[in-house]
């Protein structure tokens, strides 16, 4: 297996040996995230099968697996969430530090590989998308959405490069580090809190943006509609610098932000102190249709883009909406990749 590592010289390789799942396989691939992850992509020997693996192992994070909560919380949540449109946890592994050592502990999640991610293939000019094949990914997303909010979970992170497609078009919904359970009103009636601090700024709703605690699934329907919108522009619709300029270029989009559509916003933390742009006129579907060229998406996009999170639809109403149900229905993907495949590759594919 050295000899594997050595071939792509990856620098980390003698950290690898000696943990159980990791011996299993070779190394095909490797990336870094500096942040938080050391990524593999290994080939199985005994089933010929091909796993991601994410490394986690910050500095002063680990005494004895003692992991960051995050963590616990995504593994917690991907071992309660089988479904075919969320990527599979297949085990988890890893060594322990000693007690002359104890930085040097180092845990590893492996999962299932898949070959894509939405942000990759909409940042390819030789991938394009049919509006069958558009509504195919939008419909694996809210199919895997509805999945996990009906097991009581929020995302919290939706994004392009959070959503995987495997080269036989399966789209996968992965990063499950900011996801949390919720629960349903106290006795008291009283919804519980969370962190605002939560999903990257381009997708963030604006319930967040101003100071919410008290939210629900619709933060994740937000992000549907940045990625949706996406899938015609190729690049994010908002593009915000900051909270505030985030909050303007929503404004710019979907209309002031006032009680008058939004009964209640007034209530939030930051929404008197940020100065919000007023006299904005509503233009959702005006600004995205000269791209957008499909009046039911423009209709969807425009309900996922409310600035009321309370008016907001949710997965299970979108997945009933009539873009899914009229032609050209949701048209498999696996033909288009197979084909942008062989175009960067020369190699024929095949399914079986």
């Amino acid at each position: 297996m050295l000899s594997y590592f050595e071939h792509f010289k990856i620098q980390d390789s003698n950290s690898l040996r000696g943990h159980g799942a990791i011996e299993k396989g070779l190394v095909i691939n490797a990336a870094i995230d500096f942040a938080s992850y050391q990524m593999y992509n290994l080939l199985c020997r005994q089933s010929d099968m091909t796993v991601d693996m994410h490394g986690i192992y910050q500095r002063n994070a680990f005494v004895y697996f003692q992991l960051p909560i995050s963590a616990f919380r995504e593994i917690e949540i991907l071992q309660s969430l089988k479904h075919e449109n969320v990527v599979n946890l297949i085990e988890t592994c890893g060594k322990k530090g000693t007690p002359y050592n104890r930085y040097n502990s180092k845990f590893y999640i492996v999962l299932e590989y898949c070959e894509h991610d939405l942000a990759g293939l909409l940042g390819n000019a030789n991938v394009k998308f049919s509006l069958g094949e558009i509504r195919n990914v939008m419909q694996q997303l809210l199919n895997g959405l509805y999945f996990i909010h009906s097991n009581k979970i929020m995302h919290r992170d939706l994004k392009p490069q959070n959503i995987l497609i495997t080269k036989y078009g399966v789209l996968k919904i992965a990063d499950f580090g900011l996801a949390r359970e919720f629960s349903v009103p106290s006795g008291d009636g009283q919804p519980k809190q969370y962190t605002n601090c939560v999903v990257t700024l381009w997708y963030r709703p604006p319930e967040l943006l101003l100071g919410e605690t008290k939210y629900s699934t619709a933060i994740d329907m937000w992000g549907v509609g940045c990625i949706m919108a996406e899938m015609w522009t190729r690049s994010p619709i908002m593009q915000g610098s900051t909270e505030q300029h985030q909050l303007y270029l929503i404004s710019q989009l979907c209309g002031s932000i006032t009680p008058d559509v939004w009964p209640g916003v007034d209530q939030l933390e930051l929404y008197r102190s940020l100065g919000l742009p007023l006299g904005r006129k509503r233009k959702v579907k005006e600004r995205l249709k000269a791209q957008v060229k499909d009046e039911l998406a423009l209709d969807l996009l425009d309900k996922l883009l409310s600035l009321d999170p309370s008016k907001r639809i949710d997965s299970e109403t979108a997945l009933n909406h009539d873009i899914f149900w009229t032609d050209p229905m949701p048209t498999d993907l696996y033909p288009m990749l197979s084909r942008y495949r062989r175009r960067s590759t020369n190699q024929p594919d095949n399914p079986n």
